[in-house]
């Protein structure tokens, strides 16, 4: 039998009706409009002192007179029946309307996915190196292809059946030839200057400060610079390589090429290659020579050398063969830095951070195979005996 009093809490729009129908049974009559951000009443303060009776009673909800409702009711409600689960209040839920009960149940700690909020653990040592052997692994697997797609695309170039733009061709010239002297005059002078500094600090011991010129000639056109060109190439225009076809990716320039049947590999890759094989050699004699200087301006301003007398001194110590051994390492670096920034580049996912990651990756990339490739080419010169 339905008890004669009731208690009342009214807020504005929202109001809430506490009604016990029974010793074990108290209803909540829920009328007006349970909006969000209105003033909802607070379900700690209604139900702090009805929850804490014993026996506990039965909960149940009458929604007859409800309005209009969204989130704010929703979260009355939740909080309702945790406070009642954790007194160990019983709840009936079957007065409300159907869509409530739904988000009430999806909301429930038993519909959530066990694990979403566990804090990651860290994987352990052999599943790291597991990851990294794999990751290593399928990268070279992607090199590998990448250099095979590569050379069916110069080959196609000498049949004369490649796709590319020669306006293309002629920028990547200018930008990988000419925009690229003032920081190869640069770096090029310094290390020459180096060497000299280095190799007088030992020539002076024994009175031969001439020789500072072999030293110098002969690690300059040997190799050192085309080292230096080569890592110069590779932060300069391999990272921008990278970057350019990286935002092609962000932006589908890459797919919309694809899809107009124009291969990405003779369109992009082929032009930026070229042009690297192409001004690598002769950017390598412009660093040749400027090293040179750099050496004699060392040798005449603070040894005491005749230019005339150090000019002669290099032409003696500097063979031809050392000449073409270092055009052939900046060849091949031409070649292993346009490779490394075109491949970067067409790995590139599809957001601001990946491009900048790819242009980074594309500089480690080129510096590493530069530095290898020249181990393997000093050791077959070694074996060769030149």
């Amino acid at each position: 039998m339905q008890q004669e009093h009731s208690d009342t809490a009214h807020f504005e729009d929202a109001a809430v009706q506490f009604i016990p129908v029974a010793p074990d049974r108290l209803v909540l009559k829920f009328s007006g409009n349970w909006v969000a951000g209105g003033d909802l009443p607070d379900a700690d303060e209604a139900l702090q002192d009805l929850v804490r009776t014993k026996p506990a009673p039965r909960i149940a909800f009458v929604t007859e007179g409800l309005g209009a409702w969204d989130s704010g009711f929703l979260v009355f409600l939740a909080r309702i029946v945790d406070l009642c689960n954790g007194s160990g209040t019983p709840v009936d839920l079957s007065g409300l309307p159907e869509g409530v009960r739904k988000l009430l149940d999806l909301a429930s700690p038993d519909k959530q996915r066990t694990g979403v909020t566990r804090e990651k653990s860290s994987p352990g040592f052999l599943v790291r190196v597991a990851d990294a052997t794999l990751d290593l692994f399928h990268g070279f697997q992607e090199m590998l292809a990448f250099i095979g797609d590569a050379t069916l695309s110069f080959f196609k170039l000498l049949r004369g059946k490649a796709e590319f733009r020669r306006s293309d061709l002629s920028q990547a010239l200018q930008e990988t030839g000419a925009q690229a002297l003032p920081i190869v005059s640069l770096i090029s002078l310094l290390v020459g200057m180096i060497l000299a500094f280095v190799a007088a600090i030992q020539l002076k011991l024994f009175g031969v400060q001439i020789y500072v010129a072999d030293v110098v000639g002969i690690g300059v056109v040997r190799v050192m610079g085309a080292i230096m060109t080569g890592i110069i190439m590779a932060g300069r225009t391999g990272a921008a390589f990278a970057a350019q076809l990286g935002m092609m990716q962000v932006n589908e320039e890459i797919d919309a090429l694809e899809s107009l049947g124009i291969p990405p590999m003779d369109f992009l890759v082929l032009p930026r290659m070229l042009a690297l094989m192409l001004m690598m050699p002769m950017l390598c004699i412009y660093s040749d020579l400027m090293g040179i200087l750099g050496g004699m301006i060392v040798g005449v301003g603070m040894l005491d050398l005749g230019v005339a007398e150090y000019y002669y001194q290099t032409l003696k110590a500097v063979k031809l063969t050392y000449f073409w051994i270092g055009l052939f390492h900046s060849f091949v670096f031409g070649i292993l830095v346009a490779l490394a920034g075109c491949l970067r580049g067409l790995q590139c996912e599809r957001n601001a951070a990946a491009v900048g990651f790819a242009a980074t990756s594309a500089v480690v990339t080129g510096i590493v195979s530069i530095v290898v490739a020249t181990a393997v080419i000093t050791l077959l010169c070694q074996v060769l005996g030149i």
